[in-house]
């Protein structure tokens, strides 16, 4: 059967007016009079479509839109111009119907009370949502047996690590079972243990019940762990829409060579590699070093016959290495 897209986002914009405070005194009662706003895009005229099922990278530096995009799909704030669909609703009308199957998870704001056990909140959130009992139950206990929290959902939430509040916040939002799930940073602060755990309980989640996930990161841990399609703004505009993979074959413009010395040969210095590579890292007997992918062939022609090599390999960049040279180029215009 052909997938159905399940978010459909034509065109989508969001432009805030922002006070222009001049500098000096004058200037300033000048602008108790008369103000001057300027315009900022947040989100600047974005299309793509993600079919129902899929777990997709939503990624872009800090203030690229990614946060907006998320709150405009989720009903919170309306868009300037463009057009949008969630599961067949316009997400800012705020249906009920709409509201009881999709989550948004922001891995900097609390949904649970403070003083109050996790277990608490859960059953408000069973009491707003209307789930039946028996429901409620089965989900509950399926979503602490996958994050293994079972043991903690008695304890005050101030009590719980980082790690084990964000496991309650998202058991919190899985408990009506969403079809469509927006997650914002949701490993932020966390150890390496803890984001683990959670990549695999999406990964469960995403199996189990065939949830949509579109998911932000600064960590590419996660994106490279859940996804392999990934959507990438910059300054509002949306800049790559396709498979994970091909990111660094169409935005890497440089590969790593690695030199492993012959034994008793000196490492190459930055000077005799001038206008033939960078010079990376040096750890003997390795030197790594960053080539114009263009060049390679010739490059390594030029190595061999100037140094002694015990061995040597060609290596794709890393990936965030990658995604920081895309989020690092200049698109123009002025975006939150």
């Amino acid at each position: 059967m052909p997938l159905m897209a399940i978010i459909e986002v034509h065109d989508l914009a969001k432009v805030y007016k922002v006070y222009q405070k001049r500098a000096g005194f004058l200037a300033s009662l000048r602008g108790l009079v008369r103000r001057e706003y300027r315009d900022v895009r947040a989100v600047d005229g974005i299309s793509f479509a993600i079919d129902e099922g899929e777990m997709v990278g939503f990624l872009g530096p800090n203030g690229a839109g990614k946060t907006t995009t998320l709150k405009m799909l989720a009903g919170l704030i309306y868009p300037t111009v463009g057009a949008a669909r969630v599961m067949d609703f316009v997400p800012w009308e705020r249906a009920l119907a709409f509201r009881r199957q999709f989550a948004l998870v922001m891995g900097q704001r609390n949904q649970l009370w403070w003083d109050l056990p996790a277990q608490e909140s859960f059953v408000l959130h069973r009491e707003m949502y209307d789930i039946p009992p028996d429901q409620f139950a089965a989900v509950l206990g399926e979503m602490t047996e996958l994050l293994g929290v079972a043991k903690l959902v008695s304890q005050p939430v101030r009590e719980l690590s980082l790690g084990e509040r964000m496991k309650m916040e998202l058991i919190a939002a899985m408990l009506h079972s969403p079809r469509v799930i927006l997650l914002d940073e949701p490993t932020i602060g966390l150890d390496v243990v803890a984001q683990v755990n959670i990549q695999q309980f999406l990964r469960e989640l995403n199996e189990r019940k065939r949830a949509t996930v579109l998911l932000t990161s600064h960590y590419m841990k996660d994106v490279e762990a859940l996804c392999r399609r990934v959507i990438i703004i910059n300054h509002g505009k949306l800049v790559y829409d396709g498979p994970l993979a091909r990111v660094i074959e169409q935005f890497g413009n440089h590969k790593i060579v690695r030199l492993q010395m012959a034994p008793g040969q000196p490492m190459p210095r930055a000077e005799e590699l001038d206008g033939v590579a960078h010079l990376v890292d040096a750890k003997p007997p390795v030197a790594s070093l960053r080539v114009d992918r263009t060049r390679v062939p010739q490059v390594l022609g030029a190595l061999l016959n100037r140094f002694q090599l015990a061995d040597v390999s060609v290596e794709d960049p890393p990936l965030e290495e990658v995604i920081g040279d895309v989020f690092q180029q200049k698109i123009g215009g002025d975006h939150e």
